[in-house]
């Protein structure tokens, strides 16, 4: 799981595509395990655009936020615990999505 949140984390920074080479340099796997972690990123619905030839890579695609997500308790407790599961402090983006989900839940809280 770091690897592939590193993966999204690495993918989001870069100004272009990342060859699968690359990627398993800096990560110290092989270019098949970084294949196989993008296909289950993109399955998950990660929009992560892959080019299949000799010297491909990957990219993942700049998409407009899409406003606000109104989950309810029982949907933010799960997915504070599959952060919880993997690391909060994983990436920035773990660490970024627990501190907003606590928030929400301790906003609702004292709202009751």
């Amino acid at each position: 799981m770091e690897r592939q949140h590193y993966l999204i984390e690495r993918l989001s920074a870069s100004r272009g595509r990342l060859t699968h080479r690359r990627l398993a340099d800096e990560l110290g796997v092989t270019e098949r395990t970084i294949a196989r972690d993008i296909e289950r990123l993109t399955h998950s619905g990660v929009p992560i655009t892959v080019v299949p030839r000799r010297g491909g890579g990957a990219t993942i695609e700049d998409i407009a936020p899409t406003g606000l997500i109104e989950l309810n308790l029982p949907e933010i407790a799960v997915l504070m615990a599959s952060l919880a599961a993997v690391g909060p402090t994983v990436s920035e983006s773990a660490t970024s999505a627990m501190n907003k989900l606590a928030t929400a839940l301790a906003s609702s809280a004292r709202a009751r």
